[in-house]
């Protein structure tokens, strides 16, 4: 990908979903070397809040729509939830008020296990809220794999 060809092949999407399985790998050694040090209720409220906010109203809203196209206010929301840097600013924010703790890295594992483990990046409005082949899209791969290329 580059900055006129705004697509992954196959290969490369591998490639940066191995990238994020790396961050995933590391966060979790980290948080599982000081599971001794966790507190569990803020670990588990924030590594379910950013589905919670980001995710399920926009799942509820697509799987409730008898034609898969649903607010792109749902969109925003997945998006926002679902960023860097949204959540850096959370954990930011954490730690002004409250201080650094081993269970604010479930924020990293939960955005790096989404990218790595399920291959769940960020939602343009133009697809499908949940996965789902684009015809655009598959014929243009079709094309590029084509023989001759």
């Amino acid at each position: 990908m580059d900055g006129k060809n705004l697509f992954e092949t196959a290969t490369t999407y591998r490639l940066i979903r191995l990238e994020y399985g790396l961050g995933l790998v590391i966060a979790a050694v980290f948080f599982l070397v000081h599971i001794d040090e966790v507190r569990w209720l803020p670990a588990i409220g924030l590594f379910v809040y950013i589905d919670l906010i980001g995710y399920l109203p926009g799942a509820i809203a697509y799987h409730r729509s008898t034609s898969k196209r649903i607010h792109r206010g749902y969109y925003v929301a997945y998006n926002v939830m679902h960023s860097l840097i949204t959540q850096t600013l959370v954990v930011l924010a954490w730690i002004w008020l409250w201080g650094p703790e081993w269970a604010l890295l479930v924020v990293p594992i939960h955005l790096f296990g989404d990218r790595a483990l399920f291959g769940n990046f960020l939602k343009p409005f133009a697809l499908s809220f949940e996965p789902v082949a684009h015809p655009a899209y598959t014929r243009f791969t079709d094309q590029l794999a084509a023989p001759g290329r």
